[in-house]
């Protein structure tokens, strides 16, 4: 059987997330085709954390997050249970909404901190001036006002699952913050 499986955002159907309204209209689009298709409705992933850890060791985490929580993981471990999902059967129509450990970006910081044995400062904006920060920062309009809806919506507890369909999908526990972590610094000789 041929299989489609889709990677969403955490809670789809209720995300009033900025790229949520993409994932909404993809999901409908699915059901309405007919063809048999999992969806897989991912947190955020800490590689986009981790690829900043140069960043952060310069100017400290800031972001408009506040003390939401994430569950992030790893892009390999959503992979990893894609393709688990891809090569056992009875997953047609399964909706699996997955991430990690929760964590806030206060957390975040104290992680980068012990991993690289520096001290990593957190601080939070209100959204509109994070975004003003992003673009300040060269980054172009659009995508500083997706980011900061992001972190909006991490405040507001959207990208928080409490379930352990990931672990489940992956037959054994997600890659912990301070692993992934320890492991990016590994790598960037930091």
């Amino acid at each position: 059987m041929q299989l489609i499986a889709y990677t969403s955002i955490l809670h789809a159907p209720t995300s009033t997330l900025l790229i949520g309204q993409e994932h909404r209209a993809t999901e409908a689009a699915l059901a309405d085709s007919g063809v048999p298709h999992v969806l897989l409705r991912n947190s955020w992933y800490i590689d986009n954390y981790t690829a900043q850890l140069p960043a952060y060791l310069q100017q400290g985490i800031v972001s408009a997050a506040d003390a939401g929580r994430i569950s992030g993981a790893t892009r390999s471990d959503y992979a990893e249970a894609a393709t688990a999902v891809l090569a056992e059967d009875g997953h047609a129509g399964a909706v699996y909404e997955l991430g990690g450990p929760a964590f806030t970006m206060p957390q975040l910081a104290e992680v980068v901190s012990a991993a690289t044995g520096r001290t990593v400062s957190y601080s939070d904006l209100p959204v509109q001036e994070y975004q003003e920060f992003l673009v300040r920062a060269g980054l172009p309009e659009a995508v500083a006002a997706s980011l900061a809806d992001g972190d909006r919506a991490v405040a507001e507890g959207e990208l928080y699952v409490d379930t352990a369909d990931l672990e489940k999908l992956l037959g054994r526990p997600a890659t912990a913050l301070h692993t992934a972590v320890e492991m990016a610094a590994r790598d960037l000789g930091i």
